[in-house]
């Protein structure tokens, strides 16, 4: 059945490549929060421990919303390792880091994740998809949010 939500495929495909960008920032980095949750050592250990495991939680969530949204749009959600790297401007830690060094990384990822959320909610509301600038917007909040927190161990 053909898709009529008041939005041309043009402009739902324009969105769904952008969120496909979006998606792949988040995908990788939930890895890395991942990656450092089990990794982190010093003295921080135990509040950075949980501080990273409730970050990659709420990433984990926001990754689902992303991909169920570029399906609400008609189109198909190539989650793959390959896919993501290729998307992704936020790249993967393959070093052991420090807890600091691991701190400013997110920071980094979050705000990279927010600038390209940013790019995508432009077009998203120039071309009234009010879903997707909603669920963006709050997402750019928990993505400040989270950098303001990890910010604030620096």
């Amino acid at each position: 059945m053909e898709l009529n939500i008041g939005l041309s495929e043009q402009n739902r495909s324009a969105i769904s490549d952008g969120l496909s960008r979006v998606l792949a920032e988040s995908y990788t980095l939930y890895l890395k929060t991942q990656n450092f949750h089990w990794n982190v050592r010093g003295t921080e250990f135990y509040s950075l421990h949980l501080l990273f495991e409730k970050q990659y939680e709420e990433l984990a969530e926001e990754i689902d919303e992303i991909a169920e949204r570029i399906r609400a749009l008609g189109f198909f959600v190539d989650a793959s390792f390959s896919s993501f790297s290729e998307l992704a401007s936020i790249k993967e830690e393959k070093k052991v880091l420090n807890a600091k060094e691991m701190l400013t990384s997110l920071v980094q990822g979050h705000e990279t994740w927010s600038r390209e959320a940013r790019r995508v909610a432009e077009i998203a509301d120039r071309e009234l998809d009010f879903a997707t600038v909603d669920m963006l917007g709050r997402r750019i909040g928990g993505h400040e949010k989270m950098a303001w927190f990890l910010r604030a161990g620096l």
